[in-house]
C-alpha cells in the first residue's frame, strides 16, 4: 500500500471495484483496482476491459462527466471472450479516505501454522509470501530461523513443539514438517486432541510418504485414536501427480493444495 497511500494523499485516486458480475468473467465480485495519476494498484481482470476502465476512472479524475457505475460486455466490441458481463463501480478517493482505504482494501488474512523450519519449511515460507496467509512459523529450535522472513510471517519457538497446537487461531490450516518424526507424531496427536475439543483446524498435512503415514496411524491408534480420525488428516500433502523432490517444487505443491481449500 505504500506507493498507494503516497500518491492518493498528493494527487487522490478513483477506486474501481466490482460490484457484480454475470456469466463468465475474469475477476469476483469484490475485485478492486486504484487508478492513481501515474500507478494503478490492483486489478479487475485485465485485456480491454481493465484498459478502457483505466481510462474512464483517469477521465473522472481529471473532472469529465462520466458515469460512476458501468456495465461492460465482454464480447466482441472489448475483444475479449469471456462471454460475460461486469458492473464496474467507480468511486473518487482522496486524503481524508487514506487510512480508511488501506484497512478496506487489506487482504483477508487466513492463518496457517507451520511445523519445522527445514528446507521445505522455508521453500513453502517463500511461495506464501505474496499469498493472503497469516503465518505462525513454529519450530522447537530458536535459532533456526532465518534473520528476514515475510512481514505476513511470525516465528514462534516451542519446546515442546507440540505445545503450540492448543493456541492457534480457529480455522488454522496446519503443516506438519518438523526435523524429527517423533515431533511430527506429537503434533499430528495434538492437532487430533484440539480437534476433539473444537473441530476447527479444517487442514492438517503431514509431510511424508503413505509408509511413514501408516507407521503413525499405528503408534497413534495405541493413544486411542481412531479411522475416523485419521482421516482428518492429509498425508501424502501436496498435488496429486506432482512427483518432484527438489524444496520449491514440493512448496509449489503444497500451497497449491492450500489454495483449493474454501477461505474461512
Amino acid at each position: 500500500m505504500d506507493v498507494l497511500t503516497q500518491e492518493l494523499l498528493a494527487h487522490g485516486g478513483v477506486l474501481v471495484t466490482v460490484a457484480r458480475t454475470q456469466g463468465s468473467a475474469p475477476r469476483e465480485p469484490g475485485a478492486w483496482m486504484c487508478v492513481l495519476p501515474q500507478t494503478v494498484v490492483g486489478s479487475v481482470g485485465g485485456g480491454h476491459l481493465e484498459l478502457e476502465a483505466i481510462a474512464h476512472a483517469r477521465a473522472l479524475l481529471a473532472g469529465q462527466p462520466g458515469e460512476w457505475q458501468r456495465r461492460y460486455s465482454l464480447g466482441p466490441s472489448l475483444g475479449q471472450c469471456c462471454g460475460g458481463a461486469m458492473e464496474l463501480q467507480f468511486e473518487r478517493v482522496g486524503r481524508a479516505d487514506a487510512d480508511a482505504l488501506a484497512l478496506r482494501l487489506a487482504p483477508r488474512l487466513v492463518p496457517l501454522a507451520l511445523f519445522g523450519g527445514g528446507h521445505v519449511g522455508r521453500a513453502i515460507i517463500q511461495a506464501l509470501a505474496p499469498l493472503p496467509f497469516r503465518v505462525s512459523w513454529i519450530d522447537s529450535r530458536d535459532e533456526i530461523f532465518p534473520a528476514q522472513v515475510p512481514g505476513s510471517v511470525d516465528c514462534e519457538h516451542s519446546d515442546p513443539v507440540q505445545a503450540a497446537v492448543p493456541m492457534l487461531p480457529a480455522q488454522s490450516r496446519v503443516l506438519i514438517m518438523s526435523f524429527s518424526h517423533a515431533e511430527d507424531l506429537d503434533v499430528v496427536a495434538a492437532c487430533l486432541l484440539r480437534l476433539r475439543e473444537r473441530d476447527d483446524l479444517p487442514y492438517i498435512g503431514l509431510i511424508g510418504s503413505q509408509t511413514k503415514w501408516a507407521t503413525f496411524r499405528h503408534r497413534l491408534a495405541r493413544r486411542g485414536f481412531t479411522e475416523a480420525e485419521f482421516a482428518r488428516i492429509t498425508c501424502p500433502i501436496g498435488i496429486a501427480g506432482i512427483t518432484g523432490k527438489q524444496p520449491a517444487i514440493i512448496a509449489a505443491s503444497v500451497v497449491a493444495q492450500l489454495l483449493q481449500l474454501a477461505p474461512p
